[in-house]
């Protein structure tokens, strides 16, 4: 599996990755986005500042990168970071099909992306990103998996997705929404030929939003990877937006908002690669500094009072403008 390679790296960063999803389109949920992007989000603007990114991130340790289908040119704008670069060949390239990316580089489009996990949509998508990614795609998931998916219970792309992973291709799936953890249980029982299919989960969990934990606990001990996305919980836990409870704690330490909350999921003993969703190179540096986060039992103890419902956290989510 391509994510021995992460196993093998030493520095303290190599279980931080770099997702692309704010960095990929213009416009995104992300709280602070004005402020982090500015005015010029042309094509070459976001692909110039992708690049940046992906080079602070592995010069710092980081080898895990994760793009989609529907964050707009991410995965060209990583796809040419890659043809310019031929001497990184220790990266892990993840990416995700099921989302449609409809908003035509407009801010203010009325629809960003089209939601499909039919068989058709996924010969598309994996034609679309072997174009872009070709043999550098480690990873394909299947975007934003729910219990009603009907990509659980799709045979026939089952059998499919078996037959990209008998080409050596491993196979995933994330999930979103507050039946998270039924969707991983869900996923978990999917087999091809008595053989399990997902290889790898990725799932939003964050101090704010910890649902999914013991189902991911469960993902690890049944041999996936377990990937974490919105750490940050799409800005709300960085400054200045985070709790005060945050804050404090991040005060203790002498470290950023940002580093303090992915720290927090970095302790946790199942968490494989947690992402940082970073669009600056500021960004990028703090949430690093998670990897170097001590927190003791108490605090611990005061970060787990920030917990919300999660029907409440993804109802709060949902009602985040695109900026």
């Amino acid at each position: 599996m391509p994510f021995a390679r992460l196993a093998t790296a030493t520095t303290p960063t190599s279980h931080i990755g770099l997702g692309l999803a704010a960095v990929g389109r213009p416009g995104y949920i992300n709280l602070g986005r004005e402020q982090d992007l500015g005015e010029d989000r042309s094509i070459e603007a976001l692909r110039a500042r992708t690049h940046e990114l992906l080079d602070a991130a592995y010069a710092q340790g980081v080898r895990y990168f994760d793009v989609a289908r529907s964050y707009g040119r991410s995965e060209e704008f990583l796809a040419d970071w890659l043809t310019a670069r031929p001497d990184v060949d220790d990266v892990v390239v993840g990416s995700k099909w099921g989302y449609t990316y409809t908003a035509g580089w407009s801010i203010d489009a009325e629809r960003h992306e089209v939601k499909d996990h039919g068989l058709a949509t996924y010969e598309r998508q994996r034609a679309e990103t072997g174009e872009l990614l070709g043999d550098r795609l480690d990873l394909y998931q299947i975007h934003s998996v729910t219990p009603d998916s009907p990509a659980l219970t799709d045979k026939e792309l089952h059998a499919r997705l078996a037959e990209a992973a008998a080409g050596g291709l491993t196979v995933g799936f994330s999930t979103s929404g507050p039946a998270q953890a039924d969707a991983v249980r869900a996923a978990l029982a999917v087999t091809v030929e008595g053989e399990p299919l997902f290889r790898t989960v990725q799932s939003t969990y964050n101090a704010l939003e910890t649902s999914a934990g013991p189902a991911l606990a469960e993902a690890h001990d049944a041999g996936l990877t377990v990937i974490v996305k919105e750490g940050m919980a799409n800005g709300r836990l960085a400054a200045p937006h985070a709790p005060d409870m945050l804050k404090s704690v991040a005060e203790e330490t002498g470290l950023g908002c940002d580093a303090v909350a992915l720290a927090l999921v970095l302790r946790q003993p199942w968490a494989g690669v947690v992402l940082s969703g970073a669009a600056t190179l500021d960004q990028l540096a703090s949430n690093l500094h998670a990897a170097v986060v001590d927190l003791d039992v108490d605090q611990l103890t005061r970060l787990a009072t920030l917990v919300e419902d999660p029907r409440a956290y993804w109802e709060r989510r949902g009602k985040l403008p695109w900026h």
